[in-house]
């Protein structure tokens, strides 16, 4: 056979072909031989697709899987793109759009069924170099003299191949972004369900392979906020929590997030953690490594850079958690205490939630379980507030300067587990001076620091003062 071009050329992604100039009259005879050898084409296309099928499944393995999964649906795609390419070659003006849109629709189809890119361009010049082989050896067969007018259209030819396979890329592109937003969204989405509480029951399941969690697992959440400003995985600082799973949740409209740690997988349990999602709003911190940023607002964790953990035991409880978080300077972060099951996620988030604002304004992390008389106050702040108006109403009332002498000697003498030695050191004062203000406080409240009941309150009263006052 013939050839009188190369069979691959180079290929740039987004190019397009430039509109053909006005041909001088010369090239009527060139037009017309390629006409007739294009009209022989049409005329034996049903054969022309089997053999480019059977070519594809040789030289392509990806496509050889496409046959074996679906044969018709791409023989039906090539004889559909044979017949409107070929045509084009007749009639431009009338069938060229039309092949291009097939072409936009077979780079679509590709990738929704994960056929990779660069198959699926080979295809394309396999396909472009068998029609132009089939011109050649048409013309040669029956008209030998006029097969040397065939090179005046070469470059034609492989141009209009060069625009088919970018027209197919930048669809296969387009269409290859949507379905990782529409994947990133849905896990996005069964996340948010899971921290909610509304996911069904019936479709744990499913989130828990899409998920790679196990549905029995021993979780905790944590919440986390950071400084006004403060992106979630930014510089030195950013968000870690070492040696354990994390599918962290980031909020659109605030600094941080929620993480929902995997402490543990009962045993005997059909699921098993599943494969990390990379770059998208969901992630995996494995450990050691910090998250890099991705998706969402201001990334991911993405399981790159260290060691999957493996399963930890029932000793991994939410200190634990608390002690291998890394967070900035001045973030609050309140954990969750341990729940079984990701059915019970949406309890832990609300829990999460109490253990934030437990949390000191200045910042820390705070254990739900090591502080549950202030997460009393805070879950009910108007009763809060009404006790600590109650109880402290005279020591809030002293001048500024005073009052708040009074409220730090109370708060670290409580601290200090009743003790005033251990209070003066703290406070930088004599022992006897501690014991003064803390009498005048009894006289001012008309609580005895001696008498337990007393002392529960003013504690429950200083919490809500420092937790709830504006």
């Amino acid at each position: 056979m013939q050839h009188l071009v190369p069979a691959h050329v180079r290929y740039r992604p987004g190019a397009r072909s430039p509109a053909p100039a006005a041909r001088p009259a010369l090239d009527a005879e060139v037009l017309a031989v390629l006409h007739r050898a294009a009209r022989a084409l049409l005329a034996g296309l049903p054969e022309l697709g089997e053999r480019l099928v059977d070519l594809l499944v040789e030289r392509e393995p990806a496509y050889r899987a496409a046959v074996e999964a679906d044969a018709e649906s791409v023989r039906d795609e090539v004889r559909r793109s044979l017949r409107l390419n070929v045509g084009s070659l007749i009639r431009p003006g009338a069938l060229r759009e039309e092949a291009r849109r097939c072409s936009w629709a077979i780079g679509r189809a590709r990738a929704e069924g994960g056929l990779p890119l660069d198959a699926l361009l080979r295809a394309f010049r396999l396909g472009g170099g068998m029609i132009w082989q089939e011109l050649v050896d048409e013309t040669t067969r029956r008209h030998p003299a006029d097969a040397r007018l065939l090179v005046h259209v070469a470059a034609d030819v492989w141009n209009f191949v060069d625009d088919h396979c970018a027209v197919a890329a930048d669809a296969y592109r387009q269409t290859e972004r949507e379905l990782m937003w529409r994947r990133e969204n849905r896990l996005r989405l069964m996340t948010a369900a899971l921290l909610d509480g509304t996911a069904r029951i019936a479709d744990l399941p499913a989130t828990a392979a899409a998920l790679g969690l196990p549905g029995q697992g021993r979780y905790a959440v944590v919440l986390v906020r950071l400084p006004a400003g403060r992106a979630f995985a930014d510089g030195p600082g950013r968000v870690r929590l070492s040696g354990l799973r994390t599918l962290w949740y980031r909020d659109r409209d605030s600094e941080g997030g929620y993480g929902i740690v995997l402490l543990g997988e009962r045993s005997g349990g059909g699921d098993r953690p599943g494969r990390d999602h990379e770059n998208g709003p969901l992630g995996t911190d494995p450990g050691p490594a910090p998250p890099p940023g991705a998706g969402g607002a201001q990334g991911g964790a993405d399981g790159r850079g260290g060691e999957r953990p493996g399963t930890h035991g029932p000793d991994v409880d939410a200190g634990e958690v608390a002690r291998r978080l890394t967070v900035p300077p001045a973030a609050r972060v309140g954990v969750s205490p341990v729940v079984e099951g990701l059915v019970a996620i949406g309890d832990a988030r609300r829990l999460a939630d109490t253990a934030l604002r437990a949390c000191p304004r200045s910042g820390g992390t705070v254990v739900l379980e090591e502080h549950l008389p202030a997460a009393l106050v805070v879950s009910a702040p108007v009763l809060g507030a009404a006790l600590s108006e109650r109880v402290l109403g005279p020591l809030l009332r002293l001048d500024l300067s005073d009052r708040d002498i009074m409220l730090d000697t109370l708060t670290v003498w409580l601290a200090c587990d009743g003790s005033a030695q251990r209070a003066a050191g703290r406070l930088y004062c004599h022992r006897n001076t501690v014991l003064n203000r803390l009498r005048r406080c009894e006289q001012l409240t008309g609580r005895s620091l001696t008498r337990p009941a007393d002392v529960v309150e003013l504690s429950l009263a200083l919490a809500a003062h420092a937790l709830l006052d504006p």
